[in-house]
């Protein structure tokens, strides 16, 4: 029997589960796998929405045939192009050769180049409204939300928001599908994960989504992204959390992570790590760059505060595991953090000079004096990362404030 699952008596999740893939986009582990989420309106005419990665096309089209038996499908929306998604666009258009194929202009731009010329094209503009019978989808342009020509469905007789890869996060859809059903915490780790490394540097095109859709005065009774669970119960919880992270809100916590070769930075770490606990900061991650992928660590980081970090020298430059959570940071653009730095040098410099000329382009607030040990710690470096510990601590505590998880 083919497994599939309605959100109302004419919608029906038709995703698939992906625990065979190592590294999404060949660079994010996926511990515990990704869902490609595709739906289907079944009414006078059909429609699918997005379809999964070329690797699952059997399964998906088998559920489609499940559904419709013997009718076509009439119309393919494609919210986004990536390969995950649109993965499967010529097996569809194979099985169903008459099927409109939905999109806006620069989504047929992505589809040629991708997969080649196809016939039948509906293009959409924002706002467009296409009528199902008794279900019509409406059309919102998203761009770089993540990609130029990525875009949102809403259906307006049930509200459902299929939001492409927005509010999508890591790991399989273990029997669970709806956030109801599932354990949402790790989810909502694994949809920070997803959003701080792939979407969090459009923060600012995120924003206006999320206004685009508030002055549409949508109200949304199911969100359903490509990736993760179908949002029923509570919708507005990822909405906000979008919200949140897209204008670099964060929450009482400090993230050090250290680059060390032989134990003394990573002494300087803990150290830093015990005075902040003596001081009431609870939420405390310690992370090695070289043993923890950097996905991780930015994740924590998109989440906390407060930042410190730390490296011995490497020669003559900073250890070369720290130079990829550097970059990443950079690149991800965070604003708002609390930031000190520390660690080691022996025969040259290089790990703490390097973190200080970091300081100057992140523009965040420093505390405390950069602190670098001749290749041990001693009294008084541990003094110094004292000092950066305790000015961290005023600072998360001054700003703290009684605010319970969205999700509850």
């Amino acid at each position: 029997m083919i497994n599939t699952v309605k959100i109302t008596e004419a919608i029906h999740f038709i995703g698939v589960n992906d625990r065979e893939t190592y590294l999404f986009e060949n660079l994010w582990p996926l511990d515990k796998g990704v869902s490609y989420n595709s739906y289907l309106i079944n009414d006078e005419k059909v429609a699918v929405i997005d379809t999964v990665k070329n690797t699952k096309m059997d399964a998906f089209i088998e559920k489609i045939e499940s559904i419709i038996g013997g009718r076509t499908v009439d119309y393919l929306i494609i919210n986004h192009m990536e390969p995950d998604h649109s993965g499967a666009i010529k097996a569809v258009k194979e099985k169903y050769p008459d099927v409109m194929i939905v999109g806006n202009k620069k989504t047929f731009e992505f589809l040629e180049n991708f997969y080649g010329k196809m016939k039948n094209y509906y293009i959409i503009d924002d706002g467009d409204i296409l009528d199902l019978g008794q279900h019509k989808l409406q059309f919102y342009l998203t761009p770089m939300v993540h990609w130029p020509e990525t875009m949102m469905t809403f259906e307006t007789t049930k509200k459902v928001l299929f939001s492409g890869d927005a509010f999508g996060g890591f790991g399989t859809l273990d029997g669970g599908v709806f956030d109801d059903e599932v354990n949402l915490e790790f989810y909502t780790n694994e949809i920070r994960r997803y959003y701080s490394n792939i979407v969090g540097k459009y923060g600012a095109m995120v924003q206006k989504a999320l206004k685009k859709l508030k002055d549409a005065d949508i109200d949304t009774k199911v969100v359903a992204p490509t990736h993760g669970p179908v949002w029923r119960s509570n919708p507005s919880c990822i909405i906000d959390y979008y919200d949140r992270w897209s204008r670099s809100a964060t929450e009482e916590g400090v993230v050090i992570v250290y680059g060390s070769m032989y134990g003394n930075t990573q002494k300087m770490a803990d150290f830093i790590a015990r005075k902040l606990a003596e001081k009431g900061i609870k939420n405390i991650r310690i992370y090695d760059a070289s043993k923890t992928h950097v996905s991780y660590i930015i994740s924590d980081i998109w989440r906390f505060k407060g930042v410190i970090l730390g490296s011995c020298a490497y020669n003559t430059g900073l250890f070369p595991a720290m130079e990829t959570v550097l970059h990443k940071i950079e690149n991800s653009q965070l604003k708002n953090r609390y930031l000190g730095i520390f660690g080691t040098a022996s025969w040259s410099g290089g790990g703490v000079s390097n973190l200080n000329q970091f300081a100057e382009r992140i523009k965040w607030e420093k505390l405390g004096e950069s602190v670098e040990a001749k290749s041990s710690p001693k009294e008084e470096e541990f003094e110094k990362c004292q000092v950066i510990a305790e000015e961290m601590a005023i600072k998360l505590i001054e700003e703290r404030v009684d605010q319970p998880p969205l999700c509850e």
